[in-house]
Parts: C-alpha cells; sequence; structure tokens
C-alpha cells in the first residue's frame, strides 16, 4: 500500500479542499463547484531529470469566442517540476479552484520564462526554467527550447465538466519520453509537449522488474499498449523495480523494455476498477554477440518520432507492441537503441506530416549497426 501513498495524499487534500469550497462558496447565485489539477508523467529513462515551469493553467468555458478571448486563469503554481519525480503514482498538485459550473471544452499551461527558487537533483539552482539533465557521466546539462509554450501555451483539447457543488479532479499526463526532440546541427533541445488526461486513478496494474539473476531494475520502461485504438501509457521502475500504471479498464499488452535486454510483455484484461498486482516481469540482458543496435536520423523536417515495433506473443498469440521509440530533430541522429536480432516495423511520425511506415520491415543482425533515415532515400 506504500505505493499509493503520495497519491492517496493528494486526494485527500483535494477532497477536504473542495468540502471547504462547497460551503463557502459565492453567493452571487451563480452555481459553482470545485476543479483539482494535478501533473504526472509517462516517464523516459534517457535522462537523470527533466524539468518545466508552469506558470498558469488557463481554461476555456464551451460557448466562448475562439482565439486568445475566453480564456480564463484559474490556477498560477509558477513552480518548476522535475517530471522524472513524477512516476509511479506520485502526483504533483497543481492547485485547486472554484468555478462557474458548466462545460470546459480546452486547458492550456502556460510555460514559465523563469524558474523557481528550489534547487535540482545536483544539489544547484536552475540554470534555465525548462532543461534536462543527460544521464552521462559529466551530468550534462540542455536548455529546451519552447516553440510557443511562452505565448499560446501548451493546449489540452478535452473537455470536462463542472458540476455544482461537486469536485472534478483532473491530472495532466505528461509523456516526457515524446516531449524532449533530440537536437540536430543548431545544438538546440525542443520541447514539444504532449500531454494526455488520465481518466482515471482507481484502475492500476502493478508489479515488479528484475534480471534473470533476481536482481531489481531500476529505471525499466513498463508501458500498457494498445494499438486498436491506439493508446499508449508508461512508468519507470524504481529502485526496488516496482512499478505502477493507472489505465482505463480495458485489456492491454504490458510491455517491460531497457537499453540492454530483451523485451518482455504480457497481455493483462484489467477491465475491472481494481487493483491488478503481480504482473511481474524478467528481462535478460545482451550482448555484444546477440545484439545490434538501430539508429533514427532526419533531415528536412522539424522533427520525427522513430517508433519500433515488433509482433510477439504475450501470452495469447501474436499481438503488435513498441519496443523503442526516439523523437529526433532535423539534421540529428539519435543515440544507439540495443535490440535482439529479428524483424521489426518502423512507424516514422514526422511534424506535421503523414505518418510513414516501412512495410518490409528492417533487420536487426547481431553485431550490426542499421541507421533509418527520414526521409527515406529513394
Amino acid at each position: 500500500m506504500f505505493k499509493f501513498l503520495k497519491q492517496l495524499i493528494y486526494f485527500c487534500v483535494i477532497c477536504l479542499l473542495a468540502i471547504s469550497f462547497i460551503y463557502c462558496s459565492s453567493d452571487s447565485g451563480t452555481p459553482t463547484g470545485t476543479l483539482g489539477v494535478g501533473l504526472t508523467d509517462n516517464s523516459t529513462d534517457l535522462y537523470q531529470a527533466i524539468y518545466i515551469t508552469i506558470d498558469e493553467v488557463q481554461v476555456k468555458k464551451q460557448g466562448k469566442d475562439v482565439g486568445e478571448s475566453g480564456w480564463l486563469t484559474v490556477l498560477s503554481p509558477q513552480q518548476t517540476f522535475n517530471l522524472l519525480e513524477l512516476v509511479n503514482g506520485v502526483i504533483a498538485d497543481l492547485g485547486l479552484v472554484e468555478l462557474e459550473a458548466g462545460d470546459y471544452g480546452q486547458m492550456r499551461l502556460i510555460l514559465g520564462k523563469q524558474s523557481d527558487d528550489s534547487e535540482n537533483i545536483l544539489g544547484e539552482a536552475h540554470l534555465f526554467p525548462n532543461y534536462l539533465i543527460k544521464n552521462d557521466p559529466d551530468n550534462t546539462i540542455e536548455e529546451l527550447k519552447i516553440s510557443s509554450g511562452f505565448q499560446t501555451g501548451i493546449k489540452i483539447v478535452q473537455g470536462f465538466t463542472i458540476v455544482a457543488n461537486g469536485a472534478t479532479e483532473i491530472i495532466l499526463d505528461f509523456d516526457a519520453c515524446k516531449s524532449v526532440v533530440q537536437a540536430g546541427d543548431s545544438g538546440q533541445w525542443l520541447l514539444k509537449p504532449t500531454i494526455k488526461v488520465l481518466e482515471t486513478l482507481t484502475n492500476s496494474v502493478s508489479g515488479v522488474v528484475t534480471d534473470n539473476t533476481d536482481v531489481p531494475l531500476e529505471g525499466a520502461l513498463v508501458s500498457a499498449q494498445i494499438y486498436t485504438p491506439l493508446f499508449e501509457r508508461g512508468t519507470l521502475s524504481n529502485v526496488s523495480g516496482d512499478y505502477i500504471l493507472y489505465l482505463p479498464p480495458n485489456t492491454y499488452s504490458i510491455v517491460a523494455t531497457m537499453d540492454g535486454y530483451t523485451p518482455q510483455c504480457q497481455v493483462v484484461a484489467a477491465t475491472g476498477y481494481q487493483e491488478y498486482t503481480d504482473i511481474n516481469f524478467t528481462l535478460t540482458s545482451l550482448t555484444a554477440a546477440n545484439s545490434g543496435t538501430i539508429t533514427g536520423s532526419v533531415g528536412g523536417v522539424e522533427s520525427a518520432e522513430f517508433s519500433i515495433r515488433q509482433m510477439v506473443d504475450c501470452g495469447s498469440g501474436n499481438v503488435l507492441i513498441e519496443v523503442a521509440s526516439v523523437s529526433v530533430a532535423d539534421g540529428a541522429t539519435s543515440d544507439p537503441i540495443t535490440l535482439p536480432p529479428g524483424m521489426y516495423e518502423v512507424v516514422i511520425s514526422p511534424a506535421g506530416l503523414e505518418t510513414y511506415v516501412i512495410e518490409s520491415g528492417i533487420e536487426v543482425v547481431a553485431g550490426d549497426t542499421l541507421d533509418i533515415v527520414y526521409p527515406p532515400i529513394p
């Protein structure tokens, strides 16, 4: 139960504050309810830390004017968050606000131009409001450049309803893995935020990830995947190898991956609002003799995401799963991805363009490195 403690504390605070708002609501005659907003992360093991600074949370009620009119600032956290600390049920509280009852069509986050006064994981003051710390011996810091987050914000086009005298909780799932784009010749790192609204915190899948000697693996990426329709959510295992995923009811391929290890998967029918525990994984380490590497290169488009997939049997017949993914900016080549030998499907999603699929697939050969180039060379 300890893994649920921080999530439980968060919701206890939300509920207590919501009761306070309800009993102290305005006497103006306009019905109101409360909105609580939290932040969590669908994480990545590529970096030590990813910091973003959120200045404001804004909402727009349905029926309001389009464009910049109609947006209402409801919260002002002005706080810097390490997304990689918001995993396995940890939720950052962005605040609670009383709102006019009704349907709201959109929400957006306004990112800050100045960090708060906290320290980063190195015990140092923040150099930038939005940046990452690489997972390398030098603890290299790279500022994250944002094209529109300062002006128009990060828009989250998913509606919610404020019920009169009721409380609505929204958890924003910030997908760090797909939001950070590796830089090209410019030397810049880009933040292209991908945020989903987490639908439930009452349906969960959890377990432990170990290696083939029963040693817990910290930093393994465990994801719940469906490709018809597309759904993917993941988290990193902690120092004890534990992980937990909150999911809408459905049947999922639960996939555990870690660079340098053979991917593993299980089919889990998480179709009821309950805790599905002991979904455990044992990953076998790869050697140079029984693995190959692939990289992704981009030229001529702003950025592209490379999704490496494979048909495998997760326990109830072959299904397609994603075993690795990386986002790459124009002019850049990704770090090598280590995989077992075999055939893989590659789905490339370039920014603003149609998805491109290498229909013939690619073959990973032991001891070889294959570079996947987009756009493809004629």
